[in-house]
């Protein structure tokens, strides 16, 4: 189920009629969906809002995704996500740190992936090629993502 629900959540990710509030409400937990972009919180201070700081519920993801938009353009190419099962890692019994309750019928389930893509600054326009690691936590029963975290390279963003 993680790794469908995993293949199908990146399918939709990259669509070209993507679509914020389309993609939480059919790949997030209803109840508390979290993002986090990992990254220095000076940065986030002044060019790049969109890091270092948990976006929590429906609202609060969407802030991500306008932050994001507002701040760089994503090019999405073939190849940006692994064919087939090679480049995901699933654990179902995993759970991740920040998961609320680990126990019995709690959100479980851990994959990770490895992407790469082009972004540009849409305040200088330069761009640049980044490799960058998607963390998938806290899955529901229906294979929904609760916490989608991000590792990646934030000082190439603060340079552009």
């Amino acid at each position: 189920l993680l790794r469908t629900r995993t293949a199908s959540f990146l399918s939709a990710l990259v669509s070209p009629s993507f679509d914020p509030t389309t993609f939480l409400t059919t790949h997030f937990t209803p109840s508390t969906p979290r993002i986090t972009e990992h990254g220095p919180p000076w940065a986030a201070a002044s060019r790049l809002p969109f890091l270092g700081h948990t976006f929590a519920g429906l609202d609060g993801c969407l802030t991500y995704f306008l932050l994001l938009a507002a701040t760089l353009e994503t090019r999405w190419g073939e190849g940006t996500f692994p064919a087939g099962e090679d480049g995901v890692v699933v654990d179902a019994g995993a759970s991740a740190d920040g998961d609320a309750e680990e126990g019995e019928g709690g959100p479980r389930g851990v994959v990770c992936v490895v992407g790469k893509a082009q972004f540009a600054s849409k305040r200088t326009g330069k761009a640049w090629a980044e490799s960058f690691i998607y963390r998938l936590s806290g899955f529901d029963d229906e294979g929904r993502v609760g916490h989608w975290e991000i590792w990646a390279d934030p000082l190439s963003a603060w340079e552009a």
